[in-house]
């Protein structure tokens, strides 16, 4: 497709313009299929655009952070809203410290401290059985993977950390919260934010944003394209390890983001999880499961060898 280098993978997925400007495309051109956000989120675009005038002024999450804890059925002094779920992270992470057991989310401290455990996990795709518990859940694809918006831990004191642009399909617009009926663990993290964290046009458009959310339909139909995925990569002879992400892991094939690479499809090397032989793939679309089928007929054409191997980042 083209005699390009094209970029290594990145820590955390989200390729797809770095892969487009090697391959010379438009960003649009490219299937990005690194970053697990829910496939059937409506286009951000015009809701966003109806609420451009926020940018002329400083933000304010106040009004954003009620709609979203009725929403959630939270209380509202329970909830922070934050800069997407990485500052939250960074937030809790720099007030408690913390661990892992690995394999999990890189951005997790690891230097002591409460058990930090993301449900569903991060990468298995796994949930955690009622009964487990953690000192810091985090619940970036639980709204995708049950059709609810939390488990509860929160009302036991235990912070809950979550990302809204996984579920709305947005990641350059950062939005994510903590929550706990930890108030004083809460109040610590208020004064630690910097000002006006969150950005202007997240806090003008979340209240409407949310009206259009539909949890246990987006999470039936991400459930539904997710199988039709793994039939996808079962049926070329890939072994495929299916939880209850927006994603699916292919084991023991650690070529296969650069054999897509030049087919201008990107999926995310799990490396960075401590899975050198694994990649996962996010659910697509309709479409991107078409685009998807196209690339893997030509890219597992094991007669041919890519032109194009990555370099690094």
């Amino acid at each position: 497709m083209t005699s390009r280098m094209l970029p290594g993978a990145g820590a955390h997925g989200g390729d797809g313009a770095r892969v487009a400007a090697a391959l010379g495309l438009n960003p649009a051109d490219v299937l990005d299929l690194s970053a697990s956000l829910c496939p059937v989120a409506p286009d951000p675009k015009p809701l966003v655009g109806r609420h451009l005038d926020a940018l002329a002024r400083y933000p304010d999450p106040e009004a954003a952070t009620l709609v979203l804890a009725g929403a959630m059925g939270v209380d509202p002094g329970h909830l922070l809203l934050t800069n997407g779920g990485a500052e939250a992270i960074s937030l809790l992470g720099a007030e408690i410290g913390g661990r892992v057991e690995e394999p999990d989310f890189s951005l997790y401290p690891r230097s002591g401290g409460p058990l930090w455990r993301s449900n569903p996990s991060s990468p298995l795709g796994t949930l955690a059985e009622p009964g487990e518990s953690a000192g810091v859940w985090d619940e970036a694809f639980w709204p995708l993977a049950t059709g609810t918006w939390t488990r509860g831990d929160h009302l036991q004191g235990t912070a809950v950390v979550g990302s809204l642009t996984k579920l709305l399909a947005c990641p350059g617009l950062r939005a994510g919260y903590v929550l706990t009926a930890d108030t004083d663990l809460l109040d610590r993290l208020r004064r630690a934010q910097p000002a006006w964290a969150v950005n202007g046009l997240v806090a003008a458009a979340l209240p409407e944003w949310l009206d259009l959310v539909d949890l246990p339909g987006w999470s039936a139909a991400t459930a539904a394209l997710r199988s039709r995925l793994v039939d996808q990569l079962e049926e070329r002879g890939l072994t495929v390890r299916a939880g209850h992400g927006p994603w699916v892991l292919v084991e023991g094939f650690a070529d296969l983001r650069n054999r897509l690479l030049p087919h201008a499809v990107v999926v995310r090397d799990c490396t960075s999880f401590g899975l050198p032989t694994t990649t996962r793939i996010a659910v697509p679309d309709e479409a991107g499961l078409t685009t998807l089928s196209k690339a893997l007929d030509q890219a597992l054409d094991l007669s041919t060898t890519p032109s194009e191997q990555p370099c690094d980042p």
